[in-house]
């Protein structure tokens, strides 16, 4: 009974997060058995611009390394992606807060492999996949709404989101320049970069800056 209810609150409140969750897993299931899957939507920069295809900025964030890569990524759109989107309704409408909440995340998957594509469209040998850019957009989205709730670094440490955000976007971007470890760490920075864009556009173009100013006014209590 349980499982229903959770499942009924997805669906009623959050429907756009659960179909991404649900496509996303899907996808990445059949790509783990069908390997041809992989070549048709990898993120490929020169592939895109040689034979144009341009989905792939999108289609990459369908399908996971494996299942570790695949689980992470689902379990923090899962942990937070509702959220965001609920927040979403209640600040730009129930029909608009739906809409605006999967263009985040689209946008998201396109703008966090932008600067990849600029790096590597020459190089037939860079491919990269995953959600992990889109994902961080939607975190990032969240510290905006709740700056001074607590996150679990690592999964263990009790951290302030607004320390865990700006860690995360430090470490990032350093790796981004340094790191030698096959993570995207440019799709982490520059996605969680758009999630910060992208919602404070809309909610100066839509609210005034409602958003800005909760924000603003939770770190001003917090110290």
């Amino acid at each position: 009974m349980n499982s229903l209810l959770l499942l009924d609150n997805l669906l009623s409140q959050a429907p756009v997060n659960l179909a991404i969750l649900v496509i996303t897993v899907i996808v990445s299931l059949q790509a783990f058995q069908k390997r041809e899957i992989y070549a048709q939507l990898i993120f490929n920069p020169a592939v895109i611009v040689n034979r144009k295809e341009w989905y792939r900025f999108f289609s990459s964030g369908l399908i996971h390394a494996d299942g570790m890569h695949l689980g992470l990524n689902m379990f923090v759109l899962y942990q937070f992606g509702g959220q965001v989107e609920q927040v979403f309704t209640l600040v730009f409408g129930n029909i608009w807060g739906h809409i605006l909440y999967l263009l985040l995340y689209v946008s998201a998957l396109a703008a966090s492999s932008f600067y990849s594509f600029e790096k590597h469209k020459d190089n037939y040998g860079y491919n990269a996949l995953g959600a992990s850019g889109a994902v961080s957009a939607v975190l990032l989205a969240y510290v905006l709404f709740a700056p001074t709730s607590t996150l679990l670094l690592f999964l263990v440490i009790p951290t302030p989101a607004i320390v865990a955000a700006l860690g995360y976007l430090a470490y990032s971007h350093y790796m981004s320049k340094n790191g030698n470890d096959n993570i995207g760490h440019d799709a982490h920075f520059w996605g969680a970069i758009w999630g910060i864009v992208f919602t404070l556009a809309f909610d100066f173009a839509w609210t005034g800056g409602a958003i800005a100013q909760n924000f603003y006014y939770q770190l001003a209590n917090w110290f």
